[in-house]
């Protein structure tokens, strides 16, 4: 039992104790002192409550270590997405490759030619990195990146259209994740929204009876994870891009998420009405923006991709100096679309991931169910749908197998929340009051660290 507060020893001597000495390795001694310290007025503190038993000195030193760890323990961790939603928002959108991933290594750790002119020995200009193998992919003319697509969208209005009327239609004004909507976005660029249409019908001739001379441009928006069936119009890119030629005025398309209509095995399936980027440039489009993280498999970022001189009015804002992206970004970003390049999208984890068939996911699946076989987890293996997610291909259902996990002692809320807790945290979802783990976003090799968490 411990006497009272003087019984805990001071701070000088606590920290000569081996393992809070070895703490300061690890944490830095300023830290530890502080750690110590707010352990020991807490240990005071119980003491004047009551007199617990115990080493007040290994007490204060098992506090402290729990204290450190909380507060050293990275906020942004890696997680195991094992939700069969591809494209997760709340789990960073798409991972990247290894290619890419190591390419961002590579330039994070050193120096590079971010704003450098290697042939001219002078300064050089960012917003011209990836700009090559874009255009190749896409057929645009220019383009430029900047942080997200909502950026992009925001520098695209805030450049070309301030203080005029951009044509949209009611049905496109949609709200994407986080509660950000679409008008208040183009808003904030001192564009004016011109709507044309209702909700669920917009005809070519709406646009062309709202063109005057206040009109900017004509701008098409893609609904995200917003759709509707039915009585429902809108017209055909090509003729509003007719539209646009015929009064002189650019149509700009926000394709969000980037498919550049690149697939491995069946992802063409899923993705068969979702717009691709070469093909609205094609259709005679002036300027698209869309995402880095969601169909194109690279890191966050909004590509701006179309006619020269508008993408040079647009590079040359203000803004873009706010919305650029780092070194980093572009590392891995031109390292993914010089695999979509290269034909080598199978290296997409994303891609991979959406072309993946119910059957090679059930036998991964199979083999984890056989291997908790004789543990307190029953594991069956059932039928069931993943999802792109992230706006990209609205109500998506790709068919493929669950792992049902049910546990002896534990309801399927507190084996969720347990696998959560785990080191690397696994990510799952509850289907009729069973957790079910879809493999189709887990990557192979963390399919051991999932069932080393599962019998722990």
């Amino acid at each position: 039992m411990i006497d009272g507060p003087r019984a805990i020893p001071s701070i000088d001597r606590l920290m000569q104790r081996p393992g809070i000495s070895a703490l300061e390795s690890r944490y830095g001694r300023r830290a530890v002192i502080d750690a110590v310290r707010a352990e020991a007025d807490a240990l005071r503190t119980v003491i004047a409550q009551g007199s617990p038993s115990g080493d007040p000195g290994a007490m204060v030193e098992a506090g402290a270590t729990r204290r450190l760890a909380g507060l050293f323990q990275p906020s942004l961790r890696r997680v195991i997405n094992a939700t069969g939603v591809v494209i997760h928002t709340n789990l960073g959108r798409a991972p990247l490759s290894e290619a890419a991933a190591a390419q961002v290594a590579r330039l994070a750790s050193g120096y590079c030619n971010l704003e450098y002119d290697l042939d001219a020995g002078s300064r050089g200009r960012r917003d011209l990195h990836a700009e090559v193998v874009i255009c190749r992919l896409t057929g645009a003319d220019a383009a430029c990146v900047v942080n997200n697509n909502a950026a992009a969208t925001l520098l695209t209005l805030a450049a070309l259209a301030a203080g005029r009327e951009v044509i949209v239609s009611r049905g496109e004004l949609v709200e994407i994740g986080g509660g950000f909507r679409v008008p208040d976005v183009m808003a904030q660029s001192g564009a004016v929204l011109r709507e044309v249409g209702t909700t669920n019908r917009t005809r070519t001739s709406d646009y062309a009876a709202a063109i005057s001379e206040r009109t900017a441009a004509i701008l098409r928006v893609h609904p995200s994870n917003f759709k509707i069936e039915g009585f429902t119009q809108r017209p055909a890119v090509g003729d509003l891009a007719d539209l646009g030629r015929r009064f002189n005025i650019p149509v700009l398309d926000d394709l969000g998420s980037g498919y550049l209509g690149n697939d491995a095995g069946g992802a063409s399936d899923a993705l068969r009405d979702e717009p691709c980027v070469a093909s609205t440039l094609g259709a005679g489009v002036n300027v698209v923006m869309f995402s880095g993280d969601k169909l194109l498999g690279g890191p966050q970022a909004g590509i701006i991709a179309g006619r020269t001189d508008l993408v040079e009015t647009i590079r040359r804002h203000p803004l873009m100096r706010a919305l650029r992206v780092d070194k980093m970004t572009y590392a891995a970003l031109e390292t993914t679309l010089q695999g979509h390049l290269a034909g080598k999208v199978e290296d997409v984890p994303v891609t991979r991931m959406i072309a993946a068939t119910a059957g090679a996911i059930g036998a991964r699946a199979e083999r984890l169910a056989a291997s908790l076989a004789g543990t307190a987890i029953e594991a069956t293996v059932v039928d069931g749908f993943s999802t792109i997610g992230g706006g990209s291909a609205p109500g998506s259902a790709l068919p493929t197998r669950l792992l049902q996990l049910r546990h002896h002692q534990l309801s399927a809320h507190a084996l969720e929340a347990r696998l959560r807790t785990l080191d690397v945290p696994v990510i799952a979802r509850i289907e009729q009051d069973v957790v079910v783990l879809d493999l189709r976003t887990v990557l192979p090799a963390d399919d051991e660290f999932v069932l080393h968490g599962l019998h722990g």
